[in-house]
C-alpha cells in the first residue's frame, strides 16, 4: 500500500457509506457510514492484494448532489459540484467502471463520527431471544421481608404526610430494600437497561397506598418528572376513549399499539394494577442492538438517523418553544448512544407548515429501524401481572405496548401508573436534549413543562 494510500484511508472511512449491490463486504475494511457521504464500500474479490469500491449517488457535507459515476464506455470517475472533487485514492478500482484517482480536500470530512464505533458490544446491545430464555438476568422477586419493610414505609409516610408528590428516600426509608434499588438503577445506567419487580401483592392496597409504594420505589431510584401538561408526576395508563386520530391524543390514552418509541425522562416506570382482558403485552427492544444490525444491513441509512427530525409535541408546547422539538432518532454523544424515538410523533409533526415532508429515503430508514425492533428475535416480550413494575431506561431502550380488549366491567379494566424518572449520576445528554427535557442538567432533565404546569399527584385518570 502506497504512503498517499495510508494518509488517506480515515478520510476515506469517513466520506463513504455502504450500498447494498452484487460484492461482498470484506469484513476487515470497517468503511464508516455517513448519510451525506459518497455511498460505498470497500469490498475484495479473490486476494486481499485487489480492492474495489461500489459506489452510487450521494451527497457531501454541504449537501450538494453527488454525480454518478460513469456506465458502459464512459468510464469515468465519478465527480461532484465545485470544490468538492472527491473518488478513491491510490490502488483502488470502482467496482465495473474501472479506476479513478482523487482525494478528499482537508477539513471536509465529517469529524464527528469518527469516534463512533460501527459495533458496540455492551451489556446494554442484548438479543430479546437470548434474554427470554433467562428472565432471572432481569428480574428481581422480592421477598415477604421486603415487602413489609415497603408497606410499612408506604404506612408511616400516608401517617405523615399528605402530598405523595414530595417523597423523597428520606421519605420513605428502605434500609433493606434500597441495595437492590440501587443495584437496579445500575444495571438501568449501565446493564440491560430495564428491570421487572415483581411479588408485591397489590390486592391488599386501595389506590392511594399503590401510589404511595410507587412513588417512594421510584424516590430510591431518580427524583419525579412531569408527564404532561397538566404537571402529573403519577401518570394513569389506560383507556380513556380518546381518539388516535387525533393529533393531540397521545397513544397510551387508547386501546391501540403504541409502536416502538421512547418516553422524555431518562427512565420510566409502570406499575401495573390491573390486566387486560387480552393482549396488552409490554415488549422491549434495545436500542444498541438496532444501531448495530442497521450498520451491518444498511449503514448508510443509519447514518440518516443521526440527523435532528421534527417530533410532534402533541398540543404539550412549552413557552416560547414550537409545537415540535428536533432530535435525531440517535444521538452520539460522551462514548454513548442515546435515543429519543416516537414515530407517530414524527410523521404527525409534518401537519406544522414548517416542517418539511419526510423524504423517501428517510423514511426508508425508519421503515428498516421499526422492522428490526418489530423481529421477535430482537424484542422480549413480557405479560405485566397485577402488582409488577417494571423500569425501562429510554437511552437504551425502545418500548412497545400491544393493542389489547379490555373487561366490559370498569372496575377491571387495565390500569397501570406510571412514572418519568430523572436519575442521578447519569450519562451526559447532547444540548439538543434541552429542547425536549427542558435541561440536560444530571439528576434535574426530562418531562414536560408548559406555562403555568404545577407538579401534583393524581389519584385517578
Amino acid at each position: 500500500m502506497t504512503r498517499s494510500h495510508t494518509k488517506q484511508r480515515e478520510q476515506r472511512r469517513i466520506c463513504l457509506a455502504v450500498q447494498p449491490g452484487n460484492v461482498t463486504r470484506k469484513a476487515s475494511s470497517g468503511c464508516r457510514a455517513v448519510s451525506d457521504g459518497i455511498l460505498g464500500t470497500r469490498v475484495s474479490r479473490g486476494d486481499d492484494s485487489e480492492s474495489h469500491i461500489a459506489l452510487s449517488a450521494g451527497f457531501l457535507e454541504d449537501r450538494r448532489p453527488c454525480l454518478p459515476a460513469g456506465t458502459g464506455a464512459n468510464r469515468r470517475s465519478p465527480t461532484v459540484s465545485d470544490p468538492f472533487d472527491v473518488s478513491l485514492a491510490g490502488d483502488y478500482w470502482l467496482t465495473d467502471f474501472g479506476p479513478g484517482t482523487v482525494t478528499v480536500p482537508a477539513g471536509k470530512t465529517r469529524k464527528r463520527y469518527m469516534d463512533r464505533p460501527d459495533h458496540l458490544d455492551i451489556p446494554a446491545a442484548w438479543i430479546g431471544a437470548d434474554l427470554a430464555a433467562s428472565p432471572e438476568r432481569w428480574t428481581h422477586e422480592m421477598s415477604p421481608a421486603e415487602i413489609a419493610e415497603i408497606e410499612s414505609a408506604a404506612k408511616g409516610f400516608l401517617s405523615r404526610e399528605s402530598d405523595i408528590g414530595q417523597m423523597s428516600p428520606a421519605s420513605f426509608p428502605l434500609p433493606r430494600v434500597s441495595p437492590a434499588l440501587k443495584a437496579i438503577r445500575t444495571e438501568l445506567q449501565n446493564g440491560l437497561g430495564f428491570s421487572l419487580i415483581t411479588g408485591l401483592p397489590i390486592e391488599r392496597f386501595s389506590i392511594e397506598m399503590a401510589a404511595t409504594i410507587f412513588c417512594g420505589i421510584g424516590s430510591h431510584l431518580g427524583s419525579a418528572r412531569s408527564q404532561n401538561a397538566n404537571g402529573h408526576i403519577l401518570g394513569h395508563v389506560t383507556d380513556v376513549g380518546a381518539d388516535s386520530k387525533d393529533p393531540d391524543t397521545r397513544i397510551y390514552q387508547t386501546t391501540e399499539r403504541q409502536t416502538f418509541h421512547t418516553d422524555s425522562s431518562d427512565c420510566v416506570g409502570l406499575l401495573c394494577l390491573r390486566e387486560a382482558m387480552e393482549g396488552g403485552d409490554s415488549l422491549l427492544v434495545s436500542t444498541v442492538t438496532l444501531y448495530n444490525q442497521m450498520m451491518l444491513r444498511r449503514p448508510d441509512l443509519a447514518e440518516l438517523l443521526f440527523e435532528p427530525v421534527a417530533t410532534d409535541r402533541r398540543g404539550e408546547i412549552p413557552a416560547g418553544q414550537k409545537p415540535y422539538f428536533m432530535i435525531p432518532v440517535l444521538s452520539w454523544h460522551d462514548g454513548h448512544l442515546t435515543g429519543q424515538y416516537q414515530r407517530q410523533y414524527i410523521e404527525s409533526a409534518v401537519r406544522f407548515d414548517d416542517v418539511p415532508a419526510l423524504t423517501e429515503t428517510f423514511v426508508e430508514a425508519l421503515d428498516l429501524f421499526d422492522q428490526i425492533a418489530a423481529d421477535p428475535r430482537f424484542h422480549l416480550r413480557m405479560r405485566l401481572r397485577s402488582g409488577d413494575m417494571q423500569f425501562v431506561y429510554n437511552h437504551t431502550n425502545l418500548h412497545d405496548r400491544t393493542g389489547f380488549r379490555d373487561w366490559p366491567d370498569r372496575d377491571r379494566r387495565r390500569h397501570l401508573l406510571r412514572l418519568w424518572l430523572a436519575l442521578p449520576g447519569d450519562r451526559p445528554l447532547p444540548p439538543v436534549f434541552a429542547e425536549r427535557y427542558g435541561s440536560i442538567k444530571i439528576g434535574d432533565r426530562g418531562g414536560i413543562l408548559t406555562e403555568g404546569t404545577r407538579l401534583n399527584v393524581p389519584l385517578a385518570p
